[in-house]
């Protein structure tokens, strides 16, 4: 089994919300991504998608999008994006998902030599009230996701956490999620958000033992990053 990750794809096919409107890197970047795909992802391989999946408001939008995805081989994890506001109802979700595809949310799931947890975490540069609370939160779900893996961790499963947001600002320092990570003897952390031609950001890092991936499309050419 071969694992790999993307992020960001903003899909948009039940409704009018291109991306090629914030510049060249975007034109027809849905088609790079599926070439890409199908190039290199086989049925028993999984594809993980850190957030961003849609721009769709509904559960009943997202699903024209999410069955493109559907089109695409190998199996899917998903996790949420700050712009997936058609995610509500986990279980909702789970029974309209397609075959093959799975949503990771104050959980871990199991698979061929891996295990995926992970939490949507926040903008960890904001002072404001609000979004220290949001990140707080999102701090104790992604300790219920770890706490799961460790839990169907039984031999030598490589633990895989995907974030959407950065789990460390631009100094890429050590910080209470890192840590958490390092605790529970996470493998390898895939995250996404971080766009634009201007954005600097580290697209691979090893810290303390840890491989961080970052996976937004437009920041990795269109194409899966291979993860293991």
């Amino acid at each position: 089994m071969k694992v790999f990750a993307i992020s960001d794809l903003h899909l948009s096919f039940s409704s009018d919300k291109p991306m090629d409107i914030f510049g060249a890197c975007w034109d027809n970047y849905w088609q790079k991504i599926c070439d890409d795909w199908k190039a290199n992802v086989a049925d028993g391989d999984v594809v993980l998608i850190a957030g961003d999946v849609s721009w769709a408001m509904t559960l009943e939008n997202a699903l024209t999008d999410i069955l493109e995805i559907a089109k695409l081989p190998g199996k899917k994890v998903l996790l949420k994006g700050n712009h997936d506001y058609w995610w509500s109802s986990l279980s909702k979700i789970r029974t309209s998902l397609p075959e093959d595809f799975f949503v990771i949310q104050n959980d871990a799931l199991k698979l061929d030599g891996a295990i995926v947890c992970g939490s949507r975490l926040w903008n960890m540069a904001s002072q404001s009230e609000d979004d220290r609370k949001i990140l707080a939160r999102e701090k104790n779900r992604l300790i219920l996701s770890l706490q799961k893996a460790a839990d169907l961790r039984q031999n030598d499963e490589k633990i895989l956490a995907m974030c959407h947001f950065p789990p460390f600002d631009v100094s890429l320092c050590d910080n209470e999620f890192t840590e958490l990570f390092e605790r529970f003897s996470v493998d390898s952390v895939i995250y996404g958000h971080l766009h634009g031609k201007d954005c600097r950001a580290v697209k691979y890092l090893e810290k303390n033992g840890i491989k961080y991936y970052l996976t937004s499309c437009d920041q990795v050419n269109n194409k899966l990053v291979r993860i293991l």
